[in-house]
């Protein structure tokens, strides 16, 4: 499906003070940008925002970063940021970026956890090295990732959570947990929240599946 372009979208984001524009002038420096020393954690390919504003939210002691490739997607989230439920949260930032520019943003040691939610299965083989779970993108995680950094990952497609469990391996990280169907693994669905695609989804019957990955050791 072609996204849609939306005209107003660059000039609201550039305007907005929770959107950092010159991100990579930030590298090493944001704790400085949320004013103190919390953890921070990323969630790439956020869509509309709903999972890390909520997480924003019920998370006042954690700091979040939200990175959407799309600025027609970014504004949905910065439009649900100014409603009268997340306005007032001082622990969130908004990147419009390419997730392939991760260190170039964020320094070593920099992310305490990333999450990725119902990302782009890329379903083409030539493609794979474009899925977020592929070894490539794991080698950009570990750089900017604390050690034992962690991340987080759900999607609905089958093939691509197998995909990823292998990658995880393959990179040499270890898998802490996982399971085929979420909403009925009571330990992992604790505390969870919903995107606007696992609740499509689920609606529908369709199991979720999710894994926890831990960076390798040698990786500092």
């Amino acid at each position: 499906m072609r996204l849609r372009n939306i005209p107003r979208a660059e000039g609201t984001i550039q305007a907005h003070n929770a959107v950092i524009k010159r991100p990579e002038d930030q590298r090493g420096c944001w704790r400085q940008v949320f004013g103190n020393r919390r953890p921070i954690r990323i969630e790439i390919g956020m869509g509309k925002g709903r999972f890390i504003l909520n997480m924003a939210k019920e998370n006042p002691g954690i700091n979040f970063v939200g990175i959407e490739r799309y600025s027609s997607v970014l504004l949905r989230a910065v439009e649900k940021f100014d409603t009268d439920e997340f306005k007032d949260l001082k622990n969130i930032r908004f990147v419009c970026m390419d997730a392939r520019r991760l260190e170039e943003v964020f320094a070593p040691g920099e992310v305490d956890r990333i999450y990725l939610n119902f990302s782009d299965p890329w379903p083409k083989a030539r493609h794979a090295k474009r899925r977020l779970t592929s070894t490539e993108f794991l080698e950009r995680y570990e750089k900017v990732l604390v050690p034992y950094g962690t991340i987080e990952f759900k999607t609905d497609n089958t093939e691509l959570f197998n995909f990823s469990l292998e990658q995880v391996k393959e990179a040499g990280w270890t898998v802490s947990s996982f399971t085929y169907d979420l909403h009925h693994n009571e330990e992992m669905n604790r505390g969870n929240i919903m995107t606007e695609y696992e609740e499509r989804f689920s609606a529908k019957g369709n199991p979720i599946n999710k894994l926890i990955a831990v960076k390798k050791e040698n990786n500092t």
